[in-house]
């Protein structure tokens, strides 16, 4: 049975604002919430960028209903072994409400460390490394490696009682076959149905049939069309570029300075900006039948509330309704 999740925008709004989103989501049905992990927003216009593993400790207990995951590139700005300790104290105080979802991140994050942006072929095996760095810390092991992660006599004394599980990001098949033989589940973003299949239909064909699997649906409703273009294009039209240029640019001055080139009408393929609800459910069913277990709703505009109710009032029971 799939589940609706509410995308809490850390690029976008203040933290303060997503715990009243995040509540506000729960109380229309949503049953999930997916949150970004950044250091700085994609875009000067977003202007946000909050600490997500703070917000998550808050928002979980102030939305008792609702299961989390978060998007995080351990490795370089992050240490394995730091993220497991956090992921573990969530995993403890909330069981079973939490899942990590993991990716080889984008160099607007992680250099700001100063390190080398290492090439993706070896932020996979680098994040392949992390991912069981953690899983032998979940395990109660004492973990020593040197490779392109070092640990040293490393071991957790708060573990949960259920480790969360690791989600694997992936966009294209490549990775998405690669992710099935070791991760968890997976974690991609929407497109058109003959785009996004492959992406499933490897996962699967490299083991991950049976597993999880998060879409992240990107979508700008408003009340008028003009005004969900607007919004679409004012706040995500620096996130619209392939995958091999969003993980290369440096600062969010450079995603502007791109995004100036795009066009309102552009956004079209990558966002799906519509007025009628009925072709918002329309896509979302196509998503559920490509297998997805988990739908997390990113309104990529800013408003909202608006989102919330709309969708826990007209799209969320009809989904509920199709599932039954």
């Amino acid at each position: 049975m799939v589940k609706i999740g509410f995308h809490a925008s850390h690029e976008q709004f203040k933290p303060s604002e997503l715990l009243q989103y995040v509540q506000l989501a729960e109380q229309a049905g949503f049953t999930h919430v997916l949150s970004s992990d950044h250091f700085h927003p994609w875009s000067e216009q977003q202007g946000q960028s909050g600490f997500a593993w703070s917000w998550l400790g808050a928002a979980m207990q102030a939305t008792p209903s609702l299961a989390y995951r978060i998007v995080n590139a351990p490795g370089d700005r992050y240490h394995p072994a730091i993220i497991a300790q956090a992921a573990a104290t969530l995993a403890e105080m909330f069981p079973n409400r939490f899942w990590l979802t993991i990716g080889s991140g984008q160099a607007l994050n992680e250099r700001i460390t100063g390190n080398k942006w290492l090439c993706k072929d070896e932020r996979n095996a680098r994040l392949k490394e992390c991912a069981d760095i953690m899983r032998a810390l979940w395990a109660g092991e004492t973990v020593t490696q040197r490779g392109l992660v070092c640990v040293e006599e490393a071991r957790l004394y708060t573990r949960p009682q259920t480790p969360p599980l690791i989600i694997g990001a992936a966009v294209t098949a490549k990775t998405a076959e690669w992710l099935g033989s070791w991760a968890d589940g997976l974690i991609t973003i929407s497109r058109p149905s003959e785009k996004l299949r492959p992406v499933v239909e490897a996962f699967r064909r490299g083991g991950g049939t049976g597993k999880p699997m998060i879409l992240k649906v990107q979508l700008s409703y408003d009340r008028d069309l003009a005004s969900a273009q607007h919004g679409a294009h004012q706040q995500w039209r620096s996130n619209i570029f392939p995958n091999h240029v969003l993980t290369e640019l440096r600062t969010p001055q450079q995603f502007d300075a791109l995004g100036e080139f795009i066009q309102p009408d552009e956004l079209n393929q990558h966002v799906r900006i519509a007025t009628d609800i009925q072709q918002h459910i329309a896509w979302l069913q196509q998503d559920i039948e490509l297998g997805f277990d988990e739908l997390i709703l990113h309104n990529v505009n800013r408003k909202q509330e608006q989102f919330i109710h709309t969708f826990g009032e007209k799209v969320i029971p009809v989904l509920a309704a199709k599932r039954d």
